[in-house]
């Protein structure tokens, strides 16, 4: 920096600020999303070991009609409702049924017999407590938005950083594609940090942009974007693959629990003949003669298949590489009414699937989940590298930003500024807050204005 100009040191000097600030809030929240990510990214390796104890189940005879099974099911959650059926991979498989009561409960039901080998509430499942962890904090719609406001400033964080990484007065390579390893603690983790940062950033960035649509504000934005002329697409495209929020998570595939059902053999039959990616769940799509409401529950749910006559099945793949899904809506006599693939949905849904299962690390195989892994990895680095250089440089009694100096700012800067906070709608009302309270308050208080390095 000693070769500059004095108006590039206080550019180079105002950025350093701005990543310093923004690393300041963002590190705890790397460490642990980037902890909670790399652990689900192994979730359809630890669930299949989860449930070895419900394969190899021993062929006892034909199987039980799928009725009596959802009924087997429902009679070990007190005042359930059927929601979903996931078809058994192999014939001595267990069927798992999901049941709506209290919560979503997941029953394991030998299929020959009738007994429930277990029931779980998927609540409890270790997946689902650390998807809530990375997702929202277990905080709901504050943590959701935290979480938000955290990748929203992890951008901010990457785009500054490759500006102070970035090549100048021909350095050469070292400490910009490779680190220092003997010139002294300093400068070994600033060299960590910066070329740590350098081979992560895109890959940072990917997996920081294809986390926006599960977020409560950006995902609901791109939710109205994306409703903007649905009435001159086909209704078949409106099957989104990305969900905003835990609480609609399972709404756009699922039917709603329900009492009435008649899962007849031949529906089964017709899906499992589908052939769709694993794992595939069967739900009611539609029912067209009503429930008998003088009935109780429990009479009605014994007699579907008189009361039924018509009902229509949703079979949906649930593999996580999304571009293999697909639904499929069979009726009871095991005809398929319609199918909808990934390749007719909507421009924006596509993209957003590739997205979200390359996200996940299932889009293209182990090479997906280990670029995931290292990612998370390079990020939990890049966090723990930066705390040791601010507590190398920070001085006593301060918090250590770098000291201020008067900025003319670019065009550049400012049409950058802007993009991001266009794009990112949270990151522009926390600047706004920021600079309201930084100019209204902090600058008022002496002592606060020095610790935080607003002033000398």
């Amino acid at each position: 920096m000693t070769d500059m100009k004095p108006a590039q040191k206080a550019l180079y000097r105002t950025i350093w600020r701005w990543h310093f600030y923004a690393g300041v809030f963002v590190i705890p929240f790397v460490i642990l999303l980037s902890i909670t990510g790399a652990i689900y990214l192994f979730k359809p390796y630890y669930e299949h070991w989860q449930e070895r104890h419900y394969r190899g189940l021993p062929l006892a005879g034909e199987m039980l009609a799928p009725n009596a099974q959802i009924n087997a099911a429902l009679a070990a959650v007190p005042e359930g409702k059927f929601l979903s059926y996931r078809l058994p991979q192999a014939a001595d498989e267990a069927v798992l049924i999901t049941v709506q009561a209290d919560t979503s409960w997941l029953v394991y039901l030998n299929p020959y017999t009738g007994a429930v080998l277990a029931a779980e509430r998927s609540d409890d499942q270790l997946m689902n407590i650390v998807k809530t962890i990375h997702g929202e904090l277990l905080l709901g719609n504050f943590g959701s938005v935290l979480v938000e406001l955290a990748a929203c400033w992890a951008i901010v964080l990457i785009v500054t950083g490759l500006y102070l990484w970035w090549p100048r007065h021909g350095r050469g390579l070292a400490g910009v594609i490779y680190p220092r390893l003997r010139e002294g603690s300093r400068t070994f983790w600033r060299d960590i940090h910066a070329v740590t940062g350098i081979w992560i950033s895109a890959l940072a960035l990917f997996l920081l942009i294809t986390g926006l649509p599960w977020a409560l504000v950006w995902g609901a934005a791109l939710k109205e974007v994306r409703a903007l002329d649905f009435s001159r697409f086909n209704p078949a495209q409106e099957q989104q693959d990305w969900n905003q929020g835990r609480a609609q998570e399972h709404q756009h595939w699922r039917a709603q629990a329900t009492e009435v059902f008649n899962l007849t053999p031949a529906v089964l039959d017709a899906a499992q003949q589908l052939q769709l990616a694993p794992p595939v769940e069967l739900s009611v799509a539609s029912t067209a003669q009503a429930e008998h409401h003088g009935h109780s529950a429990q009479h009605r749910m014994h007699h579907t298949d008189h009361e039924v006559m018509a009902q229509t099945w949703k079979a949906s793949s649930q593999t996580p590489n999304r571009p293999l899904r697909a639904d499929v809506w069979i009726n009871t006599a095991g005809a398929i009414e319609k199918r909808s693939d990934f390749a007719q949905k909507k421009l924006l849904d596509r993209a957003i699937g590739i997205g979200v299962a390359a996200h996940e690390g299932q889009l293209f195989g182990w090479f997906n989940l280990l670029l995931g892994l290292l990612t998370c990895a390079g990020l939990i680095l890049l966090s723990l590298s930066g705390f040791i250089l601010w507590r190398k440089r920070k001085p006593a009694a301060v918090l250590g930003a770098p000291p201020a100096m008067p900025a003319h700012i670019g065009f550049a800067v400012v049409a950058i500024t802007l993009g991001l906070a266009i794009f990112l709608p949270l990151l522009a009302v926390s600047l706004g807050v920021l600079l309201l309270l930084e100019f209204v308050l902090l600058r008022r208080i002496g002592w606060l204005s020095r610790w935080l390095g607003l002033r000398a």
